[in-house]
C-alpha cells in the first residue's frame, strides 16, 4: 500500500513533493491553522506549473476536517527521507531548502528552482513556526538525523570585541576589581554565622578602601579621583563576588560618604569625608523609619535646634519612629540622620545632620540606642540594625547644610525657597544608590545565566530510543527558559550605560527627568534580576538549589533589591506621575487642535495605526524601527489614557490622591512600558554604533528577541487596543521561538562575553 501510494505520488503528481515537509510540519500537531491552510492554498494557486490534479490534492491535504491518515503521512515521510540524504544539514536546515530538495530529487523539470518559488515556500514555512529540520528528526535519514542533531558552537563573533564593548570604558577599572577579587583573601565561601560573615565582609570592605575604591567618586583633595562612573564601574563588578560585600561598600562610601559629599559643604569634606573613603570613620545611612518607609517627607524623628547652646537636638518621638534596616549600624560610628529640621519653633523639612553613634571603644554614647535587626533572608553580612534618638546633643556644624542652613540664632536660611522644591532637590543628590544597585543586580542576573547557561550545555537528559541523551540546552523549553533572559541582560546593559552617562553629566535643567529615568530602570531591572535567578535556578533542577552553586545567596541576597533605593511599586508610579506632568507640559505649550490632530492621526482610522496589524512578514517582524515605533506608541497611548482617566476621576469630584490611587495600576503599568521603551531604545543606539560586522549581527539578534518577547508578553494589550491581530501575535510567537533556537548556537560565547573569571562563578555546575 506504501509503495503504491509513493509511486502514484511520483507518477502523477509530482509537483505537489515541495508541500510535502511543509504539510507534514503542519499536521504533526494534529491541526493545521486557518491561517495556514489559506497560506499554503493561496500558493498553489498562483504556481502556474502546477496541474489540475496537484492543486486538488494540495486543497485534500489542506482540508481541516480531513486530516491524512497514518498511511498518508507513512508515505509522506517516506519519500521526505529520501530526498533528506542528499540534503547538507550541516550547513543547510530549513524546511524550505528540504522541499526543494525533493523537486531535484525527482526526473521532473519545472519552475521550482526560481526565486518566486523559494520565497513561496518560505511564506508557508514562516507561517508554520520557522521550525529547523533538527525539531523533525523523524522525518530525516539516520545518517542525516545525526548531523541534524549537531550543533556548531563556535563563536560567529569575537568574544574579546564584545568583552571590549560590555565593559565600555570603565574596562580598566573593572579588570583591576577582577584582579584583586583572585587574591585568596577575597575567595567566596559559605557563612552562615552572621558575625562571622559580618566581620569578614568589614575585612573585605577595608581592604578595597585600602585600594583606593571606597573613595573613587570623592574630590582628588579627599582620596578620591572625583568620577563616579569608576565608582558604579566597581560596584558594578562587586555584583558578581558577594553581595553582602557589595551593598557594604555601597552603604559605607555610596551613601554615608555619598550624603556628606551630596548635602554638606567644604567643612564637612575637610572633617569627615577622608576618613569616610578610608573607613577610618565607618557610618551609616538613617533615613528609613519603621512608621513611614517610603515615605521620606513624613519622618518623625526631629532635630530641634537650641540657640543658647548652639546645638541640634536629636529625638525620636515613639518606637514606630525608629530607623529601621540601618545597614552598618553595628559597625558604625557616626551616622547621617534625617529628621524634620525644627527652628524658633518653625518646621522646614526634613534635612540631613551628622550624629555620633558611639566613642573610641565603640561604645554606644549616651542617649543612643541600637538594635540588631538579627537574621534576615539575605545580605546577612551586612548588619543591618534599629537606631532610637533620646535627647541627643549634636553641634550645629553638623548639619549637613548645603541646601539649608541655620545660624547662631536659629535663623533659617536656603537657597531654594520652596519647602516641596528643596526636599526633592535634596533627595536627588542621593539618586546614585538607584543607579548602581540594579547595575550589580544586573551582574549578579548575568552570572545567574552563565552558570545556568553552562550547566545546560554539560548537562543531559532523555533522549530518543538508542540515542545519546539530549543535551538540555537543545530543548525547545530550556532554551525559552533562558535566551530572552539573556537578549534581555545586554539590553539593559545597554540601558545602564546610557543611564550613568546621563546621571554623571546631568544638569539642574535635566535633573528631574534623570531622576525618573533611574526610578524606570531600577524598578525594571532589579525586578528583572529576581524573575532571572529563579528561572536560572529552576532551568539547574536539585544542582541549582545546592548552596555551592551559587543560587541560593544570589536569590535571597538580590532579593531585597527590589525594596530598597525605593520601593519598585512606589517607584513606578513616580515614573507615571512624571510622564502625566510631561504630558500637561506639553498640553500647555502646544497648540490643543495641533496636538489632537497628530494624536488622532497616531490612533485612529484604521484597526492599526501602521495599517500593517496582520503582516507576518519576516522582514517587518524583524524590523527594529518597528519595534520601537509600537513601543513608542504603547507607551504614548497608555500615558494618554492614564491623563484621561485621572482627569475623568476628578470630574466626578475626587481629590487628587483619591484619582491616582483609583488608577494606581494602570501607572504602575505605564512605568513599565516608558522602561521597555527606554532598554529598547538604548539596545538599538548601541549596537547601531558598533563597527564590526559580525558583533553587529549578533547584538542585532539579541535586539529583536528583546524586542519580540517583549511585545509577546503584551500581546493582549496589542490585541485589545486593534494594534495586531491574531495571525501577527502568533507568528510574533514563532518567530521568538526562532530567535530562540538560533541564539542558542551563541549562548556560551555570549555569557563567556561578561568576562566572569571561574573565581568568581564558583559554581561546580558550571566550571567542573
Amino acid at each position: 500500500m506504501l509503495a503504491t501510494q509513493t509511486n502514484n505520488i511520483l507518477k502523477e503528481a509530482p509537483n505537489v513533493l515541495p508541500f510535502l515537509p511543509l504539510l507534514y510540519v503542519g499536521w504533526a500537531d494534529n491541526a493545521l491553522m486557518p491561517s495556514e491552510i489559506k497560506l499554503i492554498r493561496e500558493k498553489a494557486e498562483e504556481m502556474d506549473w502546477l496541474t489540475a490534479t496537484e492543486r486538488e490534492l494540495i486543497m485534500e491535504w489542506s482540508n481541516p476536517t480531513q486530516p491524512p491518515s497514518p498511511e498518508l503521512m507513512g508515505t509522506w515521510v517516506k519519500l521526505i527521507r529520501e530526498a533528506s540524504e542528499k540534503l547538507d544539514t550541516a550547513s543547510r536546515q530549513s524546511l524550505t531548502d528540504l522541499s526543494l530538495q525533493m523537486i531535484e530529487n525527482s526526473s521532473t523539470t519545472t519552475n521550482w528552482n526560481t526565486p518566486t518559488a523559494r520565497m513561496a515556500m518560505e511564506e508557508i514555512e514562516t507561517a508554520l513556526g520557522y521550525l529547523n529540520l533538527k525539531d523533525y528528526r523523524n522525518i530525516l535519514s539516520d545518517q542525516q538525523r545525526q548531523r541534524a542533531t549537531e550543533i556548531d558552537e563556535s563563536p560567529c563573533f569575537d568574544i574579546d570585541e564584545m568583552i571590549h564593548l560590555l565593559d565600555g570604558d570603565q574596562a580598566d577599572i573593572k579588570n583591576r576589581v577582577r584582579k584583586l577579587f583572585a587574591d585568596p583573601e577575597f575567595r567566596l565561601r559559605i557563612i552562615k554565622d552572621k558575625e562571622e560573615y559580618r566581620e569578614q565582609t568589614l575585612k573585605w570592605s577595608k581592604m578595597m578602601a585600602a585600594q583606593g575604591l571606597g573613595a573613587i567618586s570623592y574630590p582628588e583633595a579627599n582620596g578620591g579621583e572625583n568620577d563616579i562612573t569608576k565608582y558604579a564601574a566597581v560596584f558594578e563588578t562587586m555584583g558578581y563576588h558577594d553581595i553582602s560585600l557589595c551593598i557594604k561598600f555601597g552603604v559605607q562610601f555610596g551613601l554615608f560618604g555619598g550624603s556628606i559629599l551630596g548635602l554638606g559643604t567644604q567643612k564637612h569634606y575637610d572633617k569627615y569625608l577622608t576618613d569616610a573613603g578610608t573607613l577610618a570613620l565607618p557610618g551609616c545611612f538613617a533615613m528609613t523609619e519603621t512608621g513611614h518607609g517610603s515615605n521620606v517627607r513624613q519622618l518623625e524623628t526631629t532635630a530641634t535646634y537650641d540657640p543658647e547652646k548652639e546645638e541640634f537636638i536629636i529625638h525620636t518621638p515613639n518606637k514606630n519612629a525608629g530607623k529601621e534596616y540601618i545597614g552598618n549600624a553595628l559597625h558604625g560610628k557616626m551616622a547621617t540622620v534625617f529628621a524634620q529640621l525644627i527652628t524658633n519653633g518653625d518646621n522646614h523639612g526634613v534635612h540631613a545632620l551628622l550624629v555620633p553613634l558611639r566613642d573610641d571603644e565603640h561604645e554606644t554614647l549616651p542617649g543612643i540606642l541600637v538594635e540588631d535587626c538579627g537574621y534576615k533572608v539575605g545580605l546577612n553580612g551586612v548588619d543591618n540594625g534599629r537606631i532610637w534618638f533620646t535627647n541627643v546633643r549634636i553641634p550645629r556644624e553638623n548639619l549637613l547644610n548645603r541646601f539649608g542652613d541655620v545660624d547662631a540664632a536659629g535663623n533659617y536660611t536656603s537657597p531654594i525657597p520652596s519647602l516641596g522644591r528643596r526636599f526633592f532637590t535634596m533627595l536627588g543628590t542621593l539618586v546614585g544608590g538607584r543607579v548602581c544597585v540594579p547595575m550589580a543586580g544586573l551582574s549578579a542576573a548575568k552570572k545567574g545565566l552563565a552558570i545556568a547557561i553552562k550547566h545546560s550545555l554539560k548537562r543531559r537528559q532523555f533522549g530518543p530510543e538508542n540515542e545519546a541523551e539530549t543535551l538540555l540546552l537543545n530543548y525547545p523549553s530550556h532554551q525559552r527558559r533562558l535566551m530572552p533572559l539573556l537578549a534581555k541582560a545586554y539590553a539593559l546593559d545597554a540601558a545602564h550605560k546610557y543611564l550613568l552617562k546621563r546621571f554623571a553629566n546631568r544638569t539642574e535643567q535635566d535633573s528631574r527627568e534623570v531622576e525618573t529615568l533611574a526610578a524606570a530602570l531600577k524598578s525594571y531591572s532589579t525586578w528583572n534580576t529576581t524573575n532571572t535567578l529563579q528561572m536560572c535556578r529552576e532551568a539547574c533542577g536539585g544542582k541549582g538549589y545546592l548552596a555551592e552553586n551559587q543560587f541560593a545567596d544570589l536569590k535571597a541576597d538580590t532579593d531585597i533589591f527590589t525594596t530598597f533605593e525605593g520601593d519598585n511599586t512606589v517607584l513606578m508610579q513616580l515614573v507615571a506621575k512624571g510622564l502625566l506632568t510631561d504630558l500637561k507640559e506639553e498640553f500647555e505649550n502646544t497648540n490643543f487642535w495641533e496636538l489632537f490632530v497628530t494624536f488622532g492621526k497616531q490612533f485612529a482610522g484604521s484597526i492599526s495605526p501602521f495599517n500593517d496589524s496582520g503582516n507576518t512578514n519576516e522582514g517587518h517582524l524583524l524590523d527594529t524601527p518597528y519595534h520601537i515605533e509600537l513601543f513608542k506608541k504603547r507607551e504614548r497611548k497608555m500615558v494618554m489614557d492614564l491623563g484621561q482617566n485621572i482627569r475623568r476621576h476628578r470630574k466626578m469630584g475626587m481629590n487628587p490622591y483619591d484619582a491616582f490611587i483609583r488608577c494606581q495600576n494602570d501607572m504602575i503599568a505605564l512605568g513599565h512600558a516608558h522602561a521597555e521603551r527606554i532598554v529598547l531604545e538604548q539596545f538599538e543606539a548601541m549596537f547601531e554604533q558598533v563597527e564590526n560586522l559580525e558583533l553587529k549581527n549578533i547584538l542585532d539578534k539579541l535586539c529583536d528577541l528583546f524586542a519580540l518577547h517583549t511585545i509577546e508578553q503584551h500581546k493582549g494589550w496589542y490585541l485589545e487596543k486593534g494594534y495586531m491581530k491574531a495571525d501577527k501575535t502568533e507568528a510574533v510567537t514563532r518567530m521568538v521561538d526562532k530567535l530562540c533556537g538560533d541564539l542558542r548556537t551563541q549562548a556560551c560565547c555570549l555569557v563567556d562575553a561578561f568576562n566572569i573569571p571561574e573565581y568568581l562563578l564558583a559554581a561546580p555546575i558550571a566550571t567542573t
